[in-house]
């Protein structure tokens, strides 16, 4: 086995589902931009199509905050865990320069106060462990370097909680509020006075006071704080301790998490895990509005420098920008997290969109060329009860696509501790018109136990017959459901039903596979592998060597479609020769996901040992890896898929070329979507993605449309003809077209140039020689037409007769009659 080497150059890269809900978004100061962090890097999404314009990557650890530099708003600060401060020119993707702090930054703020200082949360004496967190003031030092060290720290307040949102910055940066647990801290800069403001931990009613969130008002000494049990309290006169005074709002029922002020003040927005975004008039908060059915709770609220944009993140990794009016204008949806990932990863034949479990009883379609979902498929079709108790709902446990994409199959399951199992299995068919999977047989207890595995039958060149689905159960049995007809007088219609039930020795069917071209399943009954005719249901072979109870089964492809791997719990992955019935090798490897790539003879095996995974890549003709690497990630690998490339990759390197036609994803133990990739991620970043940026500066008005397919047309035209010179009739045309309307010359000059452009020039004869022509000709009107032969030299020649053919070929009579409109007036026009 020879190991992975650094000269191959396939790394493991984050490939987008990163959380874009993990801190606060940023507006850009027109309004254009929404930034956020996104894992390692941060993303740029554009307001208007909702698309991620630009990728800033740079970090080596998780961004941990973003602002905007006070000096200059096309320019962005971001801080990490990696001890750095990047400055970005954020609209085109530059990294100006990067301090480097040397201890781990937990959250980012600015002051328009103070603009040449940053301000960032970082553990105390840089020790995490301790759970003790300092506001500190950082001077960036001016320097030409591209990397600079940051010496000068100092520290603003000491003990403070390490959440973004404990910290808020008032009246224009004239001083800070910091809460933790029960008590309000408040310094004022430029006095240099400290305020506390402690609450006790219950009151009269058993109210629960602990802070949760700050925020400052932009233009008064005022401070809003959210708390545990619901509760808003408002804080005024806080620049004197002796009068300052709180008053107390409540609409949420359980823990505020964040709170924020318009850009003016004129009002507080507040939100939590209703999912409703309460916005309350200041001043007057009786009077509040609501904006409900946002989805997750609400984990963060931001607002736009002017005032006309909000927008909220979510638990379910998702961010609404919304109108002034409180009008959803936007939802930017990445991949939904939080709950576990029971499907397996699966990609839809039709969109060829990533799918998994998504919201709880959907299924979620993600795009990884564009890095967001594309819509969710709601399976349950029942109400989800948020509650902070244990409640067994109903899950989506197992799908499947069909080789066309034309069937959908999903397994649904409720299990409590008192009741028995609930259990249905839905068929969805595409529908072309909706455009989406819609329900058409639906049944319930396909099984008497779980559902261990299903597949459908890949009906491909000279096999026909209905469509085919399988699925193995737990309770011994396997069963074969195919499509008819359901048509009576009043509709025509399709459905499945049962068709074959098979069993072996009363053992449970563990998993169950077609072969690739649709002539062989495969079914494992614990320890056993069974082999079945589709044609005939008949049991053709077993296989039962070495002990242990299989785990995982896939047939090879193309070349090796003659082998059948799979992997047993005692640690043994085995390849049988299906020729032969015998096994061919097998070699002891604790796989634990095992993956086959469509487009080749490649598989590849997940190994996991002391807690750490390892790739292995082969082909079942060949024992020996193509390719190999140690400590992928840390902890298990769930799942994993083989995404065929849209364009196959031309690699040189033997140690890329399993790459060349697919791309090799993964789900880790914490729910990140990896990848393999010789490529940086702005490299992978789509040329439609890219072009988005260019887009967004031209104004789509009528004109700008006919303009667009004018140039369309001219690039094409001039990309046949092999970019051959045009006529001078083509540059006038162009020039017509491209002037602006109020500086064109009057009509009856258009028209004659208009008409001179038409004629088609003779290149190489002199202006007197074509006065003389002219003149004979126009003599020569009545007479019988001669051709005139001009002599010219050879290359002069080919030219003139190239660039002719780009235009229809003109008679002489027909260019006599050109002639005679040029001497025509057309003044009368410009009368009209």
């Amino acid at each position: 086995m020879v190991e992975q080497t650094a000269r191959d150059d396939v790394r493991v890269i984050r490939t987008g589902g990163s959380k874009i809900n993990y801190r606060r978004p940023l507006f850009s100061t027109d309004n254009r931009y929404l930034l956020c962090a996104s894992g390692d890097f941060v993303k740029v999404y554009s307001t208007a199509t909702e698309e991620c314009v630009r990728v800033l990557q740079g970090h080596k650890n998780l961004v941990t905050g973003i602002q905007l530099n006070p000096r200059n708003h096309l320019q962005l600060y971001s801080t990490s865990l990696d001890g750095t401060i990047r400055l970005w020119d954020f609209t085109d993707g530059i990294l100006m320069k990067t301090f480097v702090v040397d201890f781990k930054l937990l959250a980012l703020y600015t002051s328009a106060a103070d603009e040449k200082s940053i301000f960032a949360i970082v553990p105390k004496d840089n020790n995490e462990i301790s759970g003790n967190f300092q506001l500190v003031s950082i001077n960036l030092p001016k320097s030409t370097d591209q990397e600079v060290a940051v010496k000068d720290v100092t520290v603003v307040l000491d003990d403070v909680h390490q959440s973004p949102k404990s910290i808020a910055f008032g009246r224009e940066g004239q001083f800070v509020a910091s809460v933790k647990s029960l008590e309000l801290c408040v310094l004022f800069f430029k006095r240099r006075k400290y305020y506390r403001f402690p609450l006790s931990s219950k009151d009269r009613k058993g109210a629960n006071n602990v802070f949760t969130c700050v925020a400052c008002h932009p233009k008064e000494d005022c401070v809003a704080t959210g708390h545990k049990d619901g509760k808003i309290r408002l804080w005024r006169n806080i620049s004197n301790k002796q009068e300052y005074t709180y008053s107390t709002q409540h609409w949420h029922h359980n823990v505020v998490n964040d709170l924020i002020f318009s850009a003016e003040g004129t009002s507080l927005l507040s939100g939590g895990v209703e999912s409703v975004l309460v916005q309350w008039q200041y001043k007057s908060e009786t009077k509040k509005n609501f904006l409900p059915r946002l989805g997750g709770a609400i984990e963060h609220i931001a607002t736009s420098p002017d005032g006309f944009l909000h927008c909220t993140s979510h638990s379910d990794n998702k961010i609404i920008t919304i109108q002034s009016n409180l009008t959803v204008s936007a939802i930017i949806q990445g991949l939904v997290k939080g709950q576990e990932v029971l499907t397996d990863l699966m990609l839809d034949p039709r969109s060829k969109a990533l799918v998994l479990n998504g919201k709880p009883g959907h299924l979620q379609f993600y795009s990884l060329q564009s890095d967001k979902q594309l819509y969710n498929l709601d399976i349950v079709q029942k109400e989800y009860i948020h509650q902070s108790s244990e409640l067994n709902q109903t899950q989506v446990v197992k799908a499947a696509f069909d080789c066309q994409g034309t069937w959908l199959v999903t397994v649904e399951e409720r299990k409590d501790e008192t009741t028995d199992l609930e259990q249905q299995m839905k068929l969805w068919a595409y529908n072309e018109e909706q455009q989406s999977f819609a329900l058409n047989t639906m049944i319930n207890a396909p099984h008497e136990s779980h559902i261990s595995a299903l597949c459908f039958q890949n009906l491909t060149g000279s096999r026909s017959g209905p469509a085919t689905l399988v699925t193995a159960g737990l309770d011994c049995q396997f069963k074969v459901w195919i499509l008819g007809d359901d048509s009576d007088i009043y509709r025509k219609c399709v459905c499945w039903s049962c068709d074959f039930v098979g069993t072996y020795h009363h053992l449970q069917a563990t998993n169950c596979s077609f072969s690739e071209d649709g002539s062989l399943l495969a079914v494992s009954f614990e320890q056993i592998i069974t082999l079945w005719d589709p044609d005939t249901w008949d049991l053709k072979c077993t296989f039962c060597h070495p002990p242990g109870k299989i785990q995982d089964l896939a047939f090879g492809r193309l070349s090796c479609s003659k082998y059948l791997l799979g992997t047993t719990d005692n640690g043994f992955l085995c390849c049988w020769n299906l020729l032969s019935c015998s096994l061919e090798w097998s070699t002891r490897l604790n796989v634990k996901v095992l993956q086959v790539d469509p487009l080749s003879e490649n598989v590849a095996a997940f190994t996991e040992f002391s807690q750490v995974t390892d790739l292995f890549v082969f082909k079942p003709n060949e024992p020996r890896p193509l390719y190999m690497q140690k400590n992928v990630c840390s902890g298990l690998v769930q799942w994993a898929l083989f995404v065929p490339r849209e364009f196959p990759e031309d690699y040189n390197s033997d140690g890329k070329q399993w790459l060349a036609r697919s791309q090799l994803y993964f789900l880790s133990a914490s729910q990140n979507l990896m990848t393999f990739s010789t490529e940086s991620v702005e490299e992978r970043l789509t040329s439609s993605s890219k072009h988005l940026v260019i887009e967004e500066n031209i104004p789509m008005t009528p004109l700008h449309v006919l303009l667009g397919k004018h140039r369309e047309q001219q690039t094409n035209f001039v990309s046949e003809a092999k970019q051959t010179a045009l006529p001078e009739g083509s540059a006038t045309i162009d020039e017509m077209l491209h002037t602006p309307a109020h500086v064109l010359p009057n009509a009856s000059f258009l028209c004659s140039m208009f008409v001179n452009s038409l004629m088609i020039s003779k290149m190489g004869t002199s202006a007197k020689e074509e006065e003389v022509e002219e003149m004979d000709s126009e003599k020569e009107e009545d007479e019988s037409d001669t051709e005139i032969t001009l002599v010219e030299d050879e290359q002069e020649t080919k030219e003139a007769y190239s660039a002719e053919e780009l235009l229809p070929k003109l008679t002489k009579s027909e260019q006599k009659e050109l002639k005679k409109l040029r001497k025509i007036d057309f003044s009368w026009i410009a009368t009209l």
